[in-house]
């Protein structure tokens, strides 16, 4: 390769390099004359504030020469805290090279003032963070610390690996500083679970495995994947004979051969660690990649949490394989064989899905002995703990060994009782020997693997997930370590704050370090005496246990034993029922839960079963019914104790059936009957839907808000509204407001708005279901639709917002809510109604939601008494009911605070009956059908407020459903059955050509009059001056002012003055010409505006009686007939 001699020559330069700069040190034959050297201030803090910026090739030949030029004795420490601030500014490999000749002129000056120092600050900066500090930091926060301190720490490594080279920082007289170097390394990647630390050694490698490690490229960059593991510095050091001749010679080697040994067995031990728990997370990650796979087949999605977990879970693993990758390279190591998916399907297959291997099980498809996927995952996915804790920890080897003993044990059913007992001793003796072994293991902290080569100074190789335990001295004795009692203390005060899967698994792998006869011991009596209050901590509990059983089975036997002691204990004490309630359920739900996770031998729970059910009454009674709750389903779904546990339930059925219990019981064992074996349904058909149908329910209930809206609006237009399927999807989703979310229903009468411009016939359509859709729930009166009701009537009031329908049937709805079904249209106080019972106040419901969405509208004019009218009638209604709930009666005091607040509002029956009496003779006397026909000016006062457009062309009705009132004169005859919502077209056409004759005479009559005489018609008087002239008891020019006994006529002139108008009082004789003419014309007007009052106000009676006309057509049409009667 062409690359190899310029390698070789890059290694040789720095080598020569640093050989040089090793020697001037060592020499430090600096001759200072102090008489020459500068003192003032202003240039040491020129250099103090350089060194600050950088100690790169930027400031290196000024930092140099003021190093030979000033004193700086009295600004050591200074200048060594610049020093190390100044370090962490070096990126490039020029700017630490840079640095470290400014460092060697201060050491060559000061070695023992700056050196100590110096190395000091730099063993701080480069300490291991506190693990402590960090745990109790959030999970984002410590990222973030750690990615900071890997930044921070990367130049000061790779300064310190150099100062260690040229004689700096040393181990002793004549040795180099190596040893220094791996002690940092040590503690950086002991002390580092997360791996966050591995960038450094990445660091370090790439550019000083040669001289501490003295790797060297081999021919290829990775050897053989055959090489034993023990094997691979030798396989490594044969290989670089390929291409890499030696360098140098040992005598001119700067690290010592030692030294590089072990730090290559260190790193190579690291990498074997890294290279585990790689294959660790690859084959998690596979295991959650296929577990979110079956899940996403059983339910048809994969949740929110699940996919969070594997996205953050794959994060870690990249990022984990990349740092692998890296070591390889750097170290020459084959990369650890990853199973791929294939070679992994049978374990996964026998662990993941063992309660499914029966493909004939019933339960099966309705989701086996768990009743949810979440439950599954508690109960059978439990973490091994040998992929966490170091299989010395364990003692997984003996285990093995006396399964296998125990196993040849139960084979030979007669064997000598000398023999077994020897075999026993022999067995303790191991047991005794692994224990030494495991407390060696501890106090050496090889946690994580173990060295096979003993290493003259007790070096210890760091694991990235090693226990929470400082392996360097620590700083003060407030930080000495604590022992294993502590912990375990510790341990156990952090277990009742462990309730979810992650914490106990954690206290789990916790424990494992920490385990010993004594622990089990004190842990088995921590979990015997949980408080009987504490319930909820019993399944975590259980996990915890099943979790160390596997390798620690005398933590779960005498568990059990001491759960069944407690359990005969309580059988004696049947009598006591009160006292022991609590601690019979704690017992039954522990031994549930253990027995879910296995722990529990099955023959032992059937024999509780069985003695409850022997003695089928009292407190056993609610024992079987908290077992059958608690582990029922999954012993009846358990292949081995199926058929027994089967049989026990029929008998217990059969007891039931022939003993007697209470209510109370009989509920118990019902509920827990049926909770272990529901009855057998069959699975509701979901319904099939056409992709185009998917697509505008998703569009509808989904994506519909306030942002979107008009998005959804183009999509819609968008559709083929000629095929008659698009048009029904669309009308049955646009008349089913209760779907969508009730804040959504204005939005959607806001789309049926803009989509009526479009396509008018489709808007009339929702209109008339939506009435429809209210009409049947009056008719059907359903408990069950009352939201549905509920949202159409709010969708009514909304549409009305939107003017996609007439006030006229909002009233008409109004009215309906509060007549149908009542005899005669006639509410009656306390009297029962099939469809309005008298206690039931919904109708009052929907009237409120309705008098919310449109009450503010009517607000003026004709409205206003129409809706003023509806509101005494509806008290009048309110008060036929019995009385109201609260909240119902808040529903209205709302209501009608929000759009009546001054209204009056009756308290009694009599009250409000007399308040409905005077509306309707109001109402029939303002339509013409009272005996009093010349009411037509007094009934209303000057003009009456315009409309708005919408509202032009609406018509009432509340008030014409009084016309066969009792008290009318004369019965109402209906020629025509034509509904007629205002006055015909020849009404109209005659209404028109009268006005425009009235308008034609008055501007002829304006015209006739002679302009010279009628000169009072362009004067107008000041509005102040008028009201100054009327309080005095004067009147215009116009005005007639005859006073008694005087034939003459009194007028104001108006003269000005200036810019300011004056009136003074004239008196003219009546008989002069213009108290004659101004006589005749105040006459003349005043007949006109009579005449012009009259044919509004007939035209007002005229629709009146038409709308009353129209109402009573459609009431008979509808069968009902309302009659009120005082």
């Amino acid at each position: 390769m062409d690359s190899a001699p310029l390698k070789v020559d890059e290694e040789k330069a720095r080598h020569a390099k640093r050989v040089k700069l090793r020697e001037m040190n060592a020499a430090m034959n600096v001759q200072v004359e102090l008489s020459r050297l500068d003192s003032s201030l202003k240039r040491h803090t020129g250099l103090i504030k350089r060194m600050r910026q950088s100690l790169g090739t930027d400031h290196h030949d000024q930092i140099l020469k003021d190093i030979d030029s000033l004193s700086l004795e009295k600004y050591i420490d200074e200048i060594a805290g610049a020093t190390l601030e100044g370090i962490t500014r070096c990126k490039t490999e020029k700017d630490v090279w840079s640095a470290v000749e400014v460092i060697s002129a201060f050491h060559r000056r000061f070695p023992a003032a700056f050196t100590p120092s110096l190395i000091s600050s730099l063993s701080a900066a480069l300490a291991a963070p506190s693990r402590a500090a960090l745990s109790a930091l959030p999970p984002e926060q410590r990222e973030k610390e750690d990615s900071a301190r890997v930044s921070r720490q990367r130049p000061l490594l790779r300064v310190c690996s150099e100062l260690a080279l040229v004689g700096i920082i040393t181990d002793g007289q004549k040795r180099s500083g190596g040893e220094w170097i791996m002690k940092v390394l040590r503690e950086l990647l002991s002390n580092d679970p997360t791996l966050s630390s591995l960038p450094l050694l990445s660091i370090f490698l790439k550019s000083y495995s040669r001289p501490y490690l003295g790797l060297t490229p081999p021919q290829s960059k990775q050897i053989s994947a055959e090489a034993e593991p023990g094997t691979l510095s030798s396989a490594t050091t044969n290989a670089t004979q390929g291409e890499f001749p030696t360098l140098f010679h040992e005598d001119e080697e700067i690290v010592e051969q030692e030294i590089r040994d072990r730090f290559k067995r260190m790193c190579e031990g690291y990498f074997d660690s890294v290279s585990k728990k790689l294959t660790i997370e690859h084959k998690r990650l596979q295991d959650q990649d296929r577990r979110n796979h079956e899940a996403y087949i059983r339910s048809g999605e994969i949740f929110e949490d699940r996919q969070q977990a594997y996205e953050k879970m794959t994060k870690g693993y990249e990022k984990l394989l990349a740092s692998c990758q890296t070591l390889s390279e750097l170290l020459y190591l084959p990369m650890p064989s990853l199973p791929t998916a294939s070679q992994k399907s049978d374990s996964i297959q026998i662990g993941g899905n063992a309660v499914l291997g029966d493909e004939e099980d019933p339960f099966a498809n309705s989701g086996g002995k768990w009743e949810d996927e979440e439950e599954r995952r508690f109960f059978e996915d439990i973490q091994d703990l040998k992929d966490f804790v170091p299989k010395s920890v364990l003692g997984i080897e003996s285990d093995e060994k006396e399964d296998n003993e125990a196993t040849e044990e139960r084979e030979k059913a007669e064997k000598e009782k000398a023999d077994a007992e020897a075999k026993k001793l022999e067995e303790e003796l191991e047991g005794l020997k692994l224990d030494g072994d495991r407390v060696n293991g501890r106090k050496d902290g090889t946690a994580e693997f173990k060295m096979r080569e003993e290493e003259p100074d007790g070096a210890v190789t760091p694991t990235p997930t090693s226990p929470t335990k400082a392996s360097s001295p620590p700083l003060s004795p407030q930080l000495a370590p604590q022992g294993p009692s502590q912990l375990l203390t510790a341990l156990l005060a952090r277990l009742p704050d462990a309730t979810n899967r992650a914490m106990i698994d954690q206290a789990a792998i916790d424990f494992a370090f920490l385990n010993s006869k004594a622990a089990r011991k004190r842990l088995i009596k921590f979990l015997g005496a949980v408080p009987k209050n504490r319930i909820d901590l019993l399944p975590h509990y259980s996990r915890f246990v099943a979790t160390l059983n596997r390798y620690m089975p005398d933590i779960g036997v005498e568990l059990v034993a001491l759960l069944d002691e407690e359990f005969r204990y309580l059988q004696r004490k049947k009598n006591v029922v009160k006292e022991l309630a609590e601690v019979r359920l704690k017992n039954v739900f522990y031994l549930s839960n253990l027995t879910k996770f296995r722990v529990v031998p099955s023959h032992l729970v059937l024999h509780m079963f069985k003695a409850c059910l022997d003695d089928f009454s009292g407190t056993n009674v609610e024992n079987i019914s908290m077992l059958l709750e608690g582990c029922g389903r999954f012993l009846l779904r358990s292949d081995e104790t199926r058929e027994r546990f089967g049989t026990m339930l029929e008998l217990m059925r059969r007891k039931q059936s022939m003993q007697h219990f209470d209510q109370r019981q009989i509920l118990l064992l019902e509920n827990a009957y049926y909770q272990c074996n529901p009855p057998e349904r069959t699975p509701r058909q979901q319904k099939e839907r056409t992709p185009l149908e998917l697509f505008i329910r998703h569009l509808i209930y989904d994506v519909l808000a306030k942002k979107t809206i008009d998005k959804v609006l183009k999509l819609l237009r968008k559709l083929d509204w000629d095929d008659p399927i698009v048009q029904r999807v669309l009308h049955k989703v646009f008349t089913k407001p209760w779907k969508i979310k009730y804040g959504n229903i204005n939005l959607l009468a806001m789309l049926t708005y803009d989509l009526q411009r479009y396509h008018p016939a489709f808007a009339i359509s929702v209109v008339d279901q939506v009435l429809e859709d209210i009409r049947r729930g009056l008719e059907q009166n359903v408990y069950s639709t009352n939201q549905r009701r509920v949202a159409t009537i709010k969708y009514l009031g909304e549409l009305y917002i939107y003017r996609l329908l007439g006030s006229i049937l909002v009233f008409d709805t109004m009215w309906s809510l509060v007549t149908f079904g009542h005899p005669e249209g006639h509410p009656l106080p306390r009297q029962p109604c099939p469809m309005d019972m008298p206690n039931d106040f919904f109708r009052i419901r929907l009237v409120c939601v309705l008098l919310d969405t449109v009450g503010m509208c009517f607000d003026r004019g004709t409205q206003k008494r129409k809706l003023d009218n509806f509101l005494v009638f509806f008290q009048y209604y309110v008060l036929c009911k019995e009385d109201l709930p609260m909240d119902v009666d808040f529903m209205l005091s709302d209501s009608m605070e929000a759009i009546r607040p001054k209204m009056t509002m009756y308290k009694t029956i009599e009250e409000a009956a007399l308040a409905v009496d005077d509306m309707f003779n109001v109402a029939l006397q303002n339509a013409g059908l009272s005996t009093g026909e010349d009411s037509g000016e007094d009934s209303d006062e000057g003009e009456r407020p315009q409309q708005q457009d919408e509202e032009d062309g609406d018509t009432t009705g509340q008030e014409s459903s009084n016309e066969d009132r009792t008290p009318s004169p004369d019965p109402v005859v209906v020629l025509s059955t034509q509904e007629h919502l205002g006055p015909s077209e020849e009404a109209e056409a005659e209404f028109e050509k009268e006005l425009a004759k009235i308008i034609t005479d008055s501007s002829a009559e304006s015209r006739k009059v002679d302009k010279k005489t009628a000169w009072w018609d362009s004067v107008v008087l000041a509005p102040n001056l008028r009201k100054k002239l009327a309080d005095e008891g004067d009147v215009d020019a116009g005005g007639d002012n005859i006073p008694d006994g005087n034939a003459v006529m009194q007028f104001t002139v108006i003269t000005k003055r200036g810019s300011k108008p004056q009136g003074r009082h004239l008196l003219v004789p009546a008989e002069s010409a213009l108290a004659v003419h101004t006589r005749s014309a105040q006459l003349q007007d005043k007949v006109e505006q009579q005449h012009l009052k009259r044919l509004v106000l007939d035209y007002e009676q005229r629709e009146e009686a038409e709308e009353m006309k129209a109402l009573e057509v459609r009431n008979r049409a509808g069968a009902i007939k309302i009659r009120y009667v005082g």
